[in-house]
């Protein structure tokens, strides 16, 4: 079983930035896709960007140009870098792992986009 642990939520205004982070409790996370997911209130869970084991990204269009996902497997990082955050990206942002047929989330991390 792997655990994730998610850092960097918070309470921003408009056109601010913020930088989330996810690392894992596995030893080795190399073979992982790892991704971002987001849910906000009365909505279902949507992707956000997602990077593959060999380094291939995908963005939901709603964030392409704003937000950068990188990864860091010696550290058992995936982050995501948030900038220009919009009100409509409030959510609580929800990190994953993939591999195969094992899905692993993290427990949440809060984003508030408000003025």
């Amino acid at each position: 079983q792997v655990q994730l642990v998610e850092s960097g939520g918070g309470l921003v205004q408009p056109g601010g930035s913020l930088r989330l982070s996810c690392t894992a409790s596995e030893t080795f996370v190399n073979a992982y896709t790892m991704g971002w997911y987001r849910q906000a209130p009365g909505k279902q869970r949507e992707l956000v960007a997602y990077i593959t084991s060999g380094g291939s990204i995908k963005y939901a269009d709603s964030v392409k140009g704003r937000f950068t996902i990188s990864r860091d497997n010696a550290k058992k990082l995936v982050e995501l870098q948030m900038s220009s955050l919009k009100f409509e990206d409030t959510a609580v942002y929800y990190c994953n792992f993939q591999l195969s047929r094992y899905s692993y989330w993290g427990q949440g991390t809060q984003v508030t986009v408000s003025s």
